[in-house]
């Protein structure tokens, strides 16, 4: 067994590696950059590296750094987790020149299935079909109109380097695929570097299988069962499953057998995943890619074959032959995940940063929470947006549905915004429990979009006495003093604070907070509320959050005069400018002192949480500074391009 692993990856895939290896008595090596001084995986490893800034370019998408990093501790092995630099040829080449053991399987499959194009070709010539399409070397835009022409519409442009939807447009009609090509195009180049694509058939009602595969280094090669990965959002998974519901035994079977025979083709080493999709009701699966890694979902896997799936990494790495042979790998039961992201879905899946407050995991049977956060952790923007995973296991599907509903009901994460809410109406909603999936489940369950339900009034009195009990023992100045309240309150007399409740969206709500003794009560608009302060919550500044209905709540609450004098500086603002709606990295400008600029016009671009943010200006104006750089981290509401407006 390896003596020392380094782990090249953050968040919750390290903290999970370091569980492992903690069990196996493997001496573990976080890898931190600036961000990530104070995080989690940093604190649990026995041992930690410093490898540059904030920017994943600048530290964790770093081969060199890496390589200096585990010779700086003598770590035996590199286990790249998943993302960053997993998939990357070069630093696995760099552990083989530099004698160190490489998690993972030879840059030779790694580079085999780098390519979506190249992929699939090794694929067809192993019998491993894929769905319909063209892959030639001929990128001509002549020669890819013909080839769509004898495809059909719609279809998919794809690009080949990449995955997660970069480079991807459906185009429905002859006449629009000069400029879906073109996109298509610019995307992949600007996120992969390289502008190949491929065309394939459009599958209407697509099912998202893929197969867990394992692989020694002495020529073995079984499979570890398939999962259902088609809950997604923008071709992001969010709920994933194993075994895939509703599938029939043939079909599984063909699906099975086409993984293995795609890895002994290609002679596949380590730990990785076969790809497919499966036309909702149909028999033929299609291959799509193969991913030369850990997956995120690899916990369904595990609880259904009762395997650790990093540990077999680690025993397949160091040399081991697999422990088992096909017939004795068993699947039993079920098992569901769910991705906990910072996130807001009813906001176009926008990027919730700040500091996690209160956390608290669910524990239960049939339940595990894979976590990368705790309390006072940081959300930055610099780094993808998954908090933590909760997997609910049990006897059959719906067994291991109702643990995994029951504890996502009493996670609590307050502190950061996040998808908490989304995903309990997804796992009650009709689809998700009659197993009607597809990749358009969000579109069918929720068809005019998803949108968080606003809170009940008891919850804002909750939110207005949680902040008036925290300014009583404040040092406060003239707008929270709160005198005449804390004079009343300490003579046993009925006091009275009129405060200002604003939710996540809609408007203020005025709410008086009455208190007599270490008691509370709230009225709005004459309606009495008793208030328990002893449910889970959290304050910061004037932000609130409570844990109530199984999700949390944020509000922003002040003193009525407060909010009242803020409100009009706001009004007598020009409102012109452009600012930043959240931290995040400034990748673009379009704006110069002078230019004269159109409503809607965009001048700015921002990165933030892997997301791409245009910035239009609010109004006609003229542009009178730009007060940032590109390149530049900024923070949340800070001014990118000052405008301004015409006037009237």
């Amino acid at each position: 067994m390896l003596e020392s692993v380094l782990i090249a990856n953050r968040g919750e895939i390290a903290c999970r590696i370091i569980r492992t290896c903690r069990r196996l008595g493997i001496r573990s090596i976080a890898v931190y950059s600036d961000a990530d001084a104070g995080a989690l995986h940093v604190a649990m490893a026995d041992a930690r590296q410093r490898i540059g800034p904030a920017e994943a370019a600048r530290s964790y998408l770093r081969p060199e750094a890496i390589i200096a990093a585990a010779q700086a501790h003598g770590a035996a092995a590199i286990h790249p987790g998943y993302g960053f630099l997993s998939e990357r040829v070069e630093l696995a080449e760099l552990c083989a020149a530099h004698d160190i053991v490489w998690v993972g399987p030879s840059p030779r499959c790694i580079a085999a299935m780098g390519s979506k194009i190249e992929s699939k070709i090794l694929a067809q010539s192993a019998g491993v079909a894929g769905v319909p399409g063209y892959l030639g070397a001929d990128q001509s835009e002549a020669r890819l109109r013909a080839e769509a022409a004898e495809i059909g519409f719609p279809l998919l442009i794809k690009a080949s380097a990449g995955g997660g939807g970069k480079g991807m447009r459906r185009v429905d009609a002859p006449v629009d695929f000069a400029a879906a090509l073109t996109a298509a195009r610019r995307e992949a180049m600007a996120a992969f570097g390289d502008d190949r694509v491929l065309l394939e058939r459009f599958i209407a009602r697509p099912r998202h299988l893929e197969v867990q595969l394992a692989g020694d280094l002495h020529g073995n090669v079984v499979h570890l069962f398939e999962r259902e990965c088609s809950i997604q959002r923008n071709y992001q998974k969010l709920v994933e499953e194993a075994p895939a519901a509703h599938l029939p035994p043939a079909v599984r079977a063909r699906l099975l057998e086409a993984a293995v025979r795609l890895g002994r083709a290609i002679g596949y080493e380590s730990l990785g995943t076969v790809e497919f999709i499966l036309e909702a009701g149909g028999e033929a699966p299609y291959f799509l890619e193969m991913n030369t890694r850990l997956q995120v979902e690899h916990p369904v896997t595990e609880a259904i074959t009762g395997l650790d799936l990093v540990e077999l990494q680690l025993r397949i790495a160091a040399g081991e032959a697999l422990p088992f042979t096909q017939d004795e790998v068993r699947a039993q039961g079920a098992a569901i995940e769910v991705r906990l992201n910072a996130e807001d879905p009813g906001a176009g899946y926008r990027p919730q940063l700040g500091r996690v407050l209160n956390y608290t995991a669910p524990l239960g049977e049939g339940v595990r929470a894979d976590s990368g956060v705790g309390a006072g952790s940081e959300v930055t923007p610099y780094y993808d947006s998954l908090l933590l995973k909760l997997i609910g296991s049990g006897a059959d599907r719906a067994q291991a549905a109702q643990r995994l509903r029951a504890a996502l009901d009493r996670l609590v994460l307050l502190g950061v915004g996040s998808n908490q809410a989304f995903l309990r109406d997804i796992l009650r909603s009709r689809n998700f429990a009659e197993a009607v999936l597809t990749t358009g489940f969000l579109a069918e369950t929720f068809p005019g979009g998803w949108q968080a339900a606003a809170p009940e009034p008891a919850l804002l009195a909750r939110a207005a006495a949680a902040r008036v009990a925290a300014l009583r023992g404040a040092v406060a100045g003239p707008w929270t003093a709160l005198a005449g309240f804390r004079t009343l309150t300490q003579a046993g007399l009925p006091g009275r604070c009129r405060m200002s409740v604003l939710a996540e969206s809609g408007e203020p709500v005025v709410v008086d907070v009455l208190a007599a003794g270490a008691g509370y009560a709230a009225e709005i608009d004459g309606r009495r509320f008793t208030v328990d302060l002893s449910a889970p919550q959290a304050i910061e500044g004037d932000h609130v959050w409570l844990f109530a209905a199984g999700r949390a709540w944020s509000f922003t609450v002040r003193p009525l005069l407060e909010a009242m004098a803020e409100r009009a500086e706001r009004a007598g603002a020009a409102g012109s400018d452009v600012t930043a709606p959240m931290p995040g990295l400034v990748t673009a400008l379009h704006a110069a002192e002078g230019q004269v600029v159109r409503k809607g016009e965009v001048l700015a671009v921002m990165e933030a949480m892997k997301l791409v943010l245009s910035l239009p200006a609010p109004a006609d104006g003229t542009v009178r500074a730009v007060p940032c750089r590109v390149g530049q981290t900024v923070a949340g509401g800070a001014v990118l391009v000052a405008v301004t407006p015409t006037e009237e």
